[in-house]
């Protein structure tokens, strides 16, 4: 394994691996390495040297970081401001049976991992301002800036986001934060089954109520909360988030429980229940250290319950929904193959998240691409890699 100090080591390994022909592992703190398909790499290239917080300015709502600074440390610097990344990056370490907060920020956006604040917010793509990065040949570039208006050209940030360390090795990243809420309340709609929750959240989102997120766990899921209210429900508990100022998140959350009560029985959490039963969707704790296949299904939000219906008739399945019903997280057992997840979908995207390392190297986990898209895809690899030493096999 070999670790590089600063953007220039990066430089000379990558331009030696490529002159040797050797494949290279980019890995920054390890947490998401059981993401993606197994790679085939003689050496491992560790980032989580490069890390520090280069740039802050608060007031400007901007920050630039090394890629390999922990995930937690500009967390809590982020916090000492009341700002926050709106985007709410989920901790994947847990789910690989791993510890909380050993993500990097520069795997963040690599992945382009988002939590419930995407239905708002956007994606972590839609919040990176620009970075600095190795190609595989050994060349340093960057893209972007330290704010919107310096994005010319080709939009590279957007490339680099999901790509998960197949096109370059990224070494610093600059990106837009937002000022934290001031009050936090969540309404709960309990005893829904998963099509009528839909409906609930698709009302709420639909209310002038400014809603950031929505999300509904079956009674089985909603029975691991650490959130009394939650575990103890009994039942489904559907939950729509508001934030903003005191008065007007009071306002709106009493809105809503008027609005939803003809659904069912309503309940209200204030801040802390509120952040800790929002950081469980989050970083999908519900599933964190269970040892079955899990699955990431994007879909329109009225198409989910009909797709898990589809596939959970098979004993072992579990499931719950985040983003307003659109994105659903499946486990299933391991005889439930690739096919039958995305035969069952009629539309939409299937992503293998967790498994074990022999079923990821033969399943497809990506979603196959059309024809044309995959054609396109394998140019940009090659243009930014042309003799594929990055990550090879991660995405194959």
């Amino acid at each position: 394994m070999t670790s590089p100090r600063d953007a220039d080591d990066v430089r000379q390994m990558v331009a030696d691996a490529a002159a040797a022909g050797t494949p290279l592992e980019l890995v920054g703190r390890g947490t998401k390495r059981g993401l993606g398909r197994p790679v085939q790499a003689a050496a491992t290239l560790d980032l989580s040297g490069l890390a520090g917080v280069t740039l802050y300015e608060p007031d400007e709502l901007v920050m630039t970081a090394l890629a390999g600074t922990p995930l937690a440390e500009i967390e809590r610097m982020l916090a000492e401001k009341s700002q926050r990344l709106a985007f709410e990056p989920m901790d994947m370490g847990p789910l690989y049976g791993g510890a909380e907060g050993g993500a990097s920020i520069g795997g963040v956006f690599a992945a382009n991992l988002a939590g419930p604040g995407r239905l708002r917010h956007g994606a972590a793509r839609d919040h990176l301002l620009g970075f600095k990065a190795v190609n595989g040949e050994g060349e340093i570039f960057k893209s972007g800036g330290r704010v919107v208006k310096n994005v010319t050209g080709y939009d590279l940030s957007k490339l680099i986001c999901g790509s998960y360390g197949t096109l370059a090795a990224m070494t610093e990243v600059t990106f837009k934060v937002m000022p934290a809420p001031e009050k936090t309340r969540t309404v709960l709609v309990f005893g829904l089954a998963d099509a009528r929750a839909v409906e609930a959240m698709s009302a709420a989102l639909g209310s002038p109520h400014e809603v950031v997120a929505a999300a509904h766990l079956p009674a089985a899921i909603a029975r691991r909360s650490s959130v009394a209210y939650v575990a103890s429900a009994g039942a489904g508990v559907t939950a729509v988030r508001v934030e903003g100022p005191a008065p007007s998140a009071e306002h709106r959350c009493k809105a809503l429980r008027a609005e939803l009560a003809g659904f069912g029985a309503t309940e209200e959490l204030h801040g802390m229940n509120s952040a800790k039963l929002w950081h469980e969707i989050r970083d999908v704790r519900p599933f964190a250290g269970d040892a079955r296949p899990l699955w990431r299904l994007s879909v329109a939000p009225t198409e989910g319950p009909q797709a898990v219906a589809r596939i959970a008739r098979s004993a072992g399945a579990e499931w719950f929904y985040d983003w307003g019903g659109g994105l659903v997280w499946l486990a299933v057992p391991p005889a439930i193959d690739a096919t039958a997840i995305r035969n069952a979908l009629g539309g939409g995207h299937a992503t293998l998240i967790r498994a074990e390392a022999g079923l990821r190297a033969v399943a497809p986990v990506f979603h196959p691409q059309p024809t044309a898209l995959a054609a396109l895809a394998k140019r940009v690899k090659e243009s930014f890699d042309p003799k594929g030493i990055l990550n090879p096999g991660r995405m194959d």
